[in-house]
């Protein structure tokens, strides 16, 4: 056993031992920062405890980023090779990156039939977790996504579509501001999106299966002598945090952001209140967390109306909406009903419920992810 499995299984143990007096307990394991350990700890877990007397909800925080999922993976991994009649772990919420080997080492249970919101999630990425087929094995909890912010003091007719956006930036040099790819996912996200507006055969970038003649062709490169061309216009900014800062300081008029941390800015009073968003077309990734359940869960059946809960119109608007500013995990439509028409607009005006269904895509398979972060590094040559 790894050094990081052995530490894992003494938390876990320790999770278990704080609760032994309990009649049932629920062990939730989560990725993510830590606002998402004291989401199911100070909302979520004791709402489903009210609903379901002498249960006990505990969430174990495994650390930021896809290092924090691939802990999850260790864990359930250790215990299926020890032959473990249960495993400790019911519920987890896990980065798309690591689901789908998940799925395909049959560490998962495929349970997503048996709740009630099965049919409320429809986005491709309840069915494929870049490119791995995960359908019937995910609830997604949420969405982030990625869409360009703007001063519409100084930008009054914002580009629609990465053409748009290209002929704006010529008009405007260095008022279009992006991180390339360091610093942050938002600059990546960009880049992948022109991958997609201009390479070859976006829905192979996204679904697979990888081709490694695609990445020597003709319009992957000439997609990436335009991008050089068009990092000759742009402003490079430190980050995702930077290229919002510069924007409110007025240094660049318009740049890639993620939605949540543009109204965490927003609400915090560290970006003008005036900015707008825009989801340019064809499209920018966005990434969904899942909730899963593993294939040897101990509290299966409470694991499954844990999801449910967590996934019902109900709580994605008073949790994930106003609570996160993230998009719904399952389809919006489900949820306006839920939620008030201030929260409403403040988060679907700008990036609308068909935009997201429309241009809100899913990151490359992992082969072409790296291969066009490597050409950028060696063909763009700007950043």
């Amino acid at each position: 056993m790894k050094p990081a499995q052995i530490l894992l299984a003494g938390v876990f143990a320790a999770a278990l031992a704080s609760t032994a007096q309990a009649q049932t307990t629920l062990n939730v394991a989560t990725a993510g920062d830590q606002n998402m350990v004291d989401y199911i700890n100070d909302y979520l877990g004791p709402l489903f405890e009210k609903q379901n007397p002498g249960t006990k909800v505990r969430a174990l925080g495994t650390g930021p980023g896809d290092a924090g999922s691939q802990k999850i993976f260790e864990r359930l991994d250790a215990q299926a090779k020890s032959n473990a009649p249960a495993w400790d772990v019911d519920v987890a919420v896990v980065h798309e990156k690591i689901t789908g080997k998940l799925v395909t080492d049959k560490l998962l249970a495929n349970y997503r039939s048996g709740i009630q919101t099965a049919n409320l999630a429809t986005r491709d990425s309840s069915k494929a977790a870049l490119g791995t087929p995960v359908d019937g094995y995910v609830m997604p909890m949420f969405h982030s996504q990625t869409a360009i912010a703007y001063n519409p003091d100084i930008v009054k007719n914002p580009p629609s579509t990465y053409d748009e956006l290209v002929d704006w930036a010529k008009k405007n040099p260095k008022q279009f501001g992006y991180n390339g790819i360091k610093g942050g996912m938002s600059g990546v996200s960009f880049v992948m999106g022109w991958m997609y507006a201009y390479g070859p055969d976006a829905k192979k970038l996204q679904n697979g299966p990888f081709d490694a003649e695609l990445t020597k062709s003709k319009a992957w490169n000439d997609a990436m002598a335009n991008l050089k061309e068009f990092n000759k216009n742009v402003t490079f900014t430190p980050g995702n945090a930077g290229t919002l800062d510069m924007l409110n300081r007025g240094e660049i008029a318009m740049g890639p952001v993620w939605v949540d941390m543009f109204y965490s800015w927003k609400a915090e009073g560290r970006l003008n209140p005036s900015m707008k968003l825009k989801l340019v077309g064809p499209g920018m990734p966005g990434q969904p967390m899942y909730y899963v359940v593993p294939a040897k869960a101990a509290q299966s059946d409470l694991a499954k109306k844990f999801v449910a809960l967590a996934t019902s119109p109900e709580v994605q608007a008073e949790g994930i909406v106003k609570r996160f500013s993230w998009y719904p995990g399952i389809d919006a439509k489900h949820v306006q009903a839920k939620l008030d028409g201030a929260t409403w607009q403040k988060l679907f005006t700008d990036v609308t419920p068909d935009d997201l269904a429309t241009k809100g895509k899913s990151f490359p398979v992992g082969p072409y992810f790296d291969a066009i972060l490597e050409s950028y590094e060696r063909q763009t040559a700007t950043n």
